[in-house]
């Protein structure tokens, strides 16, 4: 939560209970618990950031981003498939890391469709700075992958997928795009 909102844990943890006593998120109990939305605090969010969207006019401008992010999304997912699964033959197996060459081609396409993700990042920061937090987190992710830890490429909270999927909602949530409507569009389209 700390690392999303970029406020330190003391600050978040705070503002986690502020919200919960105004009923708009609730902690989860469990081995997959954890702090989320209530439907008062996903309607809230929603305009909330749409509110954030028309004062600084930039809905054109973020329209723009999130097709670019639609043109990128397809390899992400590809890439992220391909990290967690290779051909060997022509079966389809789990990749154990163990062909260091296949690894590194992998990586260097993530590498690759990082510096396209930076961009947006960076484009989306002109009219909402909270969007630069998604650039340093993918860069956080791309460092520890490239540091030894492949679990960053698609396999932790933080990973650069996750952080991927995060942006992808924070971009539907701020234009008022739901899934069942993007995904509509996209079928409509050749």
């Amino acid at each position: 939560m700390a690392d999303a909102s970029g406020l330190d844990i003391g600050d978040s943890v705070v503002r986690l209970r502020d919200l919960s006593d105004h009923g708009l998120v609730r902690l989860d109990p469990g081995p997959f618990g954890g702090w989320g939305l209530t439907e008062s605090g996903r309607i809230t969010d929603q305009e909330l950031v749409r509110e954030e969207l028309d004062i600084v006019d930039g809905r054109d401008h973020v329209r723009s981003c999130y097709e670019a992010f639609l043109g990128l999304n397809p390899t992400l997912l590809q890439i992220c498939s391909a990290w967690q699964m290779r051909r060997v033959g022509n079966m389809p197996t789990l990749n154990d890391h163990s062909v260091p060459d296949y690894d590194a081609k992998v990586l260097s396409r993530l590498i690759r469709i990082d510096v396209s993700a930076q961009r947006l990042c960076s484009d989306l920061a002109i009219v909402l700075m909270r969007f630069a937090l998604y650039g340093t987190r993918l860069t956080t992710a791309l460092d520890r992958v490239l540091g030894g830890n492949p679990a960053y490429v698609a396999d932790t909270l933080d990973s650069y997928h996750t952080v991927w999927f995060q942006l992808h909602e924070d971009l539907l949530v701020t234009l008022g795009i739901s899934r069942e409507e993007e995904r509509g569009a996209s079928s409509g389209s050749a």
